[in-house]
């Protein structure tokens, strides 16, 4: 980034290491569990941390391949994680934008949770491509929040397993001219209509420790 920082407004956006997000990931953001983290961003405002945005590997790799083909699976990257303590939505949605400015040649898959009520209202400003609804379906849960990848097959699966709701998939695709259009043409799912309707706040109260950064 020029000078280490993008500004707007008093705001600026700094990459940051994962162990910074921890806090709002765990004990801020609805998932409570720690993802893949390859990129993390933090939001500041008079001088405080006040909002992450992380990326990271994909945990399957047939989502990898079935996104752009085997060619393009290295490039596939998930927006995995945002939690923005600001509540104007122009704001998170440039945070968003300037993020992905840094981020270089990526195809970036991110979901809206529907049991949320997120619709992905902040994607459909940032010009993601919406390419349809997942089917919800049950996990193996592994328990205490842990993915289910960890769970212990000696147990009895049948009863523990959890509901998988279905999600809005979007796709950014960032770098040059040149990768957006071969990403573009190898992209294996159609462009759809942006889904309507209205965001459900989850309770994201909890405020973490203040993080300060001099400039």
């Amino acid at each position: 980034m020029d000078g280490g920082y993008q500004v707007k407004n008093g705001y600026k956006v700094i990459r940051i290491e994962a162990s910074d997000t921890a806090e709002w990931i765990m004990k801020k953001h609805y998932a409570h569990r720690m993802p893949s983290i390859s990129y993390a961003f933090g939001l500041y405002g008079d001088a405080s941390l006040i909002g992450i945005c992380t990326f990271g590997s994909p945990a399957s790799a047939p989502l990898r391949i079935g996104v752009a083909g085997q060619e393009m699976a290295g490039y596939v990257i998930e927006l995995n994680r945002l939690c923005v303590e600001s509540g104007e939505e122009n704001i998170t949605s440039w945070f968003v934008s300037r993020c992905l400015k840094e981020i270089g040649e990526k195809i970036v898959v991110s979901y809206a949770d529907t049991r949320q009520g997120h619709v992905g209202k902040i994607y459909q400003a940032c010009n993601f491509i919406f390419t349809g609804t997942t089917k919800a379906r049950s996990d193996i849960s592994a328990g205490n929040g842990k993915h289910s990848r960890h769970y212990d097959r000696n147990t009895n699966y049948k009863e523990n397993r959890v509901l998988r709701s279905s999600k809005h998939r979007y796709i950014y695709i960032s770098g040059n001219k040149r990768f957006k259009r071969k990403a573009l043409n190898a992209l294996k799912y159609s462009r759809q209509d942006y889904p309507k309707g209205e965001t459900t706040r989850y309770d994201a109260s909890y405020s973490p420790i203040s993080q300060r950064i001099l400039f």
